[in-house]
């Protein structure tokens, strides 16, 4: 791993009786993506608003950049773009009157709204009211916002939640762009499949805790299994699937046998989810 832009170090949070986040460990490399995963209420957004100086964690150290979160604060501000899941823009405010105002609020000179509108895929949009916006105009606008200041940390905490397939894909593009920048990124997000697209390395939070961390592709060779999944015609004129583990003692033998005494449709190979490998870790899934 790189030079470690964010740190961890035994950090526990806790809401009277209930413990949020408990005493947690990990450390994301500058330019890397980390997927912080889990169900809802499994201390993903407790965890973030601690690393972003909105919670002073009960235990533990956090420190961005080199710089303790809950002492100083102000060092790191400037450098760290937040996305929520919850929009919280000015609604009677143009789009692009909001990013002006941040970029104000960040000192961020000869700040050209229009073009971060652009890249975000809100050409044209800057002199609309936010009030209009429909959902997913409003979360590209809440990532723009987040880009205003060049962040050399984001936090995106859900950013494709809820949103139509073209506007996921244009915020997974703008990841990436940062990514290659040499931002890191913090994904917090229950959707798997978007995680395993986009991170460098998952982390599993379940009840508190991180029960997993690591690539996904390390992952899934360590919980998940490799197969063969065929759909074939059955006795009765039906389709039938037959699975075949594969890398077995006699995976060939149960190849060469499907193939001589089966009408074989459609075959392809399969490996575990990590939404399969959550539920294996935790017994719980992620609704």
């Amino acid at each position: 791993m790189s030079q470690p832009a964010i740190i961890s170090e035994n950090l526990t949070y806790h809401y009277g009786a209930l413990t949020a986040v408990d005493h947690i460990n990990f450390a994301v490399g500058e330019g890397e993506i980390l997927g912080f995963l889990g169900p809802n209420g499994a201390g993903k957004s407790t965890t973030v608003k601690i690393l972003t100086g909105q919670l002073l964690p009960k235990e533990g150290q956090a420190t961005l950049l080199g710089h303790d979160v809950a002492r100083q604060a102000k060092q790191i501000q400037g450098q760290i773009g937040v996305c929520f899941e919850l929009t919280n823009l000015y609604e009677p405010m143009t789009a692009a009157e909001n990013l002006n105002l941040f970029a104000r609020l960040f000192g961020v000179k000869n700040f050209n709204a229009d073009a971060l509108l652009e890249r975000v895929g809100l050409g044209g949009k800057g002199k609309i009211k936010v009030e209009t916006f429909s959902k997913g105009m409003r979360q590209r606008l809440m990532v723009a916002r987040a880009l205003v200041n060049q962040p050399r940390i984001l936090f995106l905490d859900e950013p494709t939640d809820g949103l139509d397939p073209v506007s996921s894909e244009t915020i997974r593009n703008i990841i990436k762009e940062e990514q290659n920048r040499g931002t890191t990124v913090f994904l917090t997000t229950h959707d798997m499949l978007e995680a395993d697209k986009l991170s460098n390395r998952v982390a599993f939070i379940n009840k508190g805790k991180i029960v997993a961390l690591d690539t996904p592709h390390a992952l899934k060779q360590q919980y998940g299994k490799r197969a063969l999944k065929a759909e074939v015609v059955g006795a009765n004129g039906q389709l039938e699937t037959r699975e075949i583990i594969l890398d077995g003692p006699d995976t060939s033998a149960e190849v060469g046998h499907l193939f001589a005494h089966e009408k074989v449709v459609t075959v392809h190979s399969e490996e575990a989810t990590l939404e399969d490998i959550f539920i294996q870790i935790t017994g719980r899934g992620l609704a």
